[in-house]
């Protein structure tokens, strides 16, 4: 999964879970169960589960170019900077 994958995937999975849960509301007070309601938001939480987890190729559409390893030995990793020979000696 992409980056934008994973965004994708985390906005329906917020308005899945938002909607179900509304719907759950309304369907439980006009029901006045709140068994009903529970069972409607599990559905909905179960759906959001099967259109959201998995790795569905709308999730894949701008893949990352990863360097290739002959490339990556080309440029190296920059060093860090090793701050400890400029520390300064304070006067007293």
């Amino acid at each position: 999964m992409d980056w934008q994958g994973q965004k994708l995937a985390e906005q329906l999975m917020q308005i899945l879970l938002v909607s179900s849960a509304f719907v759950a509301f309304i369907g439980g007070y006009i029901l006045g169960s709140f068994q009903t309601m529970i069972l409607i938001y599990a559905g909905g939480v179960v759906l959001t589960s099967l259109i959201t987890i998995p790795n569905w190729p709308a999730f894949n559409r701008h893949p990352l170019n990863w360097l290739d390893p002959v490339e990556a030995e080309k440029h190296p990793k920059p060093q860090a900077a090793n701050s400890s020979s400029k520390k300064k000696t304070s006067k007293k």
